[in-house]
């Protein structure tokens, strides 16, 4: 079976702790601290690879964990860093956070390789913490916590074109004739369990990519039959073509299907119903007797804007016209691929996101006051004085639902907020 969603749990290295030690040699009964930095905890990366097409592997090992950060050791030593765990995915896999279904990243384009949970940091040991009035500290940094996500795994395929229409209209045969793919065909119902992609080559224009999307049937966006499972692998195609049986072989109405395929698209995703869309007419070498299906189908659509092309896909009558015809309809769309943006911010929401906080207002000095351990982590980590920085304290802040406090106790633009030492003006 063709897999093509896994839900899987990731998590990062724990940073190794600092060491508390002390210089201890002869005729040096006293040295000073010599305990040594912990090791950092190891990345869970994300990487392309071109020589998947599934997330087959995803179904079997469910759970992947970055190696710890080794605790850091007398002598200054150091603690080894954890190794990094390297994930690798097909081309058009788009990652969520299980719960709330957004976003993390989508690995198509030029996004290759994406950093998911970094590591965490190495603790400092005792040889940092001496001062002239405190020479022999008895304590060091612990280091910071592992990043762990649930994730859920979506593989879109990249394609150019769609091809969608019941089973059995002929659209497997239809991409074997036009392109280089060699899907399997057979005379069932739901005859296509997989995606199949294919390359177009045209004489004197650009290619471009087409992809069989499994038949659909009605409530196929509500989950019946096995066309809600593949729904997902349109979502970035551009244009779509409709394959209909124009010569009703099986006793279907093949204006009805139309638009019980456009409602079943439209269910599921308004945006992709809007794209254009172009008609197939096939079977024609079938159809016998005086009424001309083809000339109904134009007669209903066409006026809508949607044109019609008669075909045959055994013998490929009309195949050439209808794909120059795609390919028109190609370079009126806009080049740039179709990727879905960020909705989720690991680095956000796991920066000590179990450490409460408290948001008060301080009359006496007239500010604001955010406080608590998930704040002063934040502050920690955070290089205010970079753009990157900055922004990533926004978003904290939105994230967590600290904005809203703020504005539920009444702060206005311009008014103060305090947060351990450091003071910031609202602005909205």
């Amino acid at each position: 079976m063709f897999a093509d969603r896994a839900r899987v749990y990731v998590r990062s290295g724990k940073g190794g702790d600092g060491h508390v030690s002390f210089r201890r040699e002869k005729y040096v009964p006293n040295g000073g601290p010599d305990g040594g930095d912990g090791g950092n905890g190891g990345s869970v990366i994300l990487q392309v690879d071109d020589g998947l097409n599934t997330l087959t592997d995803y179904r079997h090992v469910r759970k992947y964990h970055a190696e710890d950060g080794e605790n850091g050791g007398k002598r200054n030593c150091r603690g080894k860093n954890g190794a990094d765990i390297i994930l690798k995915i097909p081309e058009g896999t788009v990652i969520k956070e299980a719960e709330s279904g957004k976003i993390i990243t989508d690995m198509s384009g030029e996004n290759r390789r994406f950093v998911l949970l970094t590591g965490g940091r190495g603790g400092n040991g005792n040889q940092h913490y001496a001062t002239s009035t405190m020479q022999v500290p008895k304590y060091a940094q612990p280091g910071q916590p592992a990043k762990e996500l649930e994730l859920l795994m979506e593989l879109k395929v990249i394609a150019d074109v769609g091809l969608v229409g019941f089973p059995n209209v002929g659209k497997s045969t239809f991409l074997t004739k036009v392109s280089n793919a060699r899907p399997k065909i057979a005379n069932y119902h739901f005859t296509t369990l997989n995606p199949h992609l294919g390359v177009v080559d045209l004489e004197d224009a650009k290619g471009f990519v087409i992809a069989d999307i499994p038949g659909l049937i009605e409530g196929a966006s509500e989950g019946v039959g096995l066309g809600f499972e593949f729904l997902r692998h349109i979502e970035r195609t551009k244009v779509i073509i409709h394959i209909v049986d124009a010569a009703s072989t099986e006793g279907r109405d093949p204006i009805q299907d139309i638009y019980a395929i456009n409602k079943e698209l439209e269910t599921y995703n308004p945006e992709i119903a809007n794209r254009p869309q172009v008609i197939a007419a096939n079977k024609t070498d079938m159809i016998f007797g005086d009424e001309d299906p083809v000339q109904k189908l134009k007669n209903e659509f066409e006026p809508q804007g949607i044109r019609v092309y008669p075909i045959s896909a055994i013998s490929g009558k009309g195949i050439r016209e209808l794909l120059y015809y795609v390919r028109e309809m190609l370079d009126k769309t806009d080049d740039k691929p179709i990727v879905f943006e960020q909705e989720f911010f690991p680095e956000y929401m796991l920066v000590g996101s179990d450490d409460p906080f408290t948001v008060t207002y301080d009359k006496e000095a007239n500010e604001y006051v955010v406080e608590g351990p998930r704040i002063e982590k934040m502050l920690g980590y955070t290089n205010l004085e970079s753009e990157k920085g900055f922004t990533f304290f926004q978003n904290f802040l939105k994230l967590n639902g600290i904005l809203e406090q703020l504005e539920e106790l009444g702060i206005q633009e311009g008014d103060t907020v305090r947060m351990y030492g450091l003071s910031f003006d609202y602005y909205k």
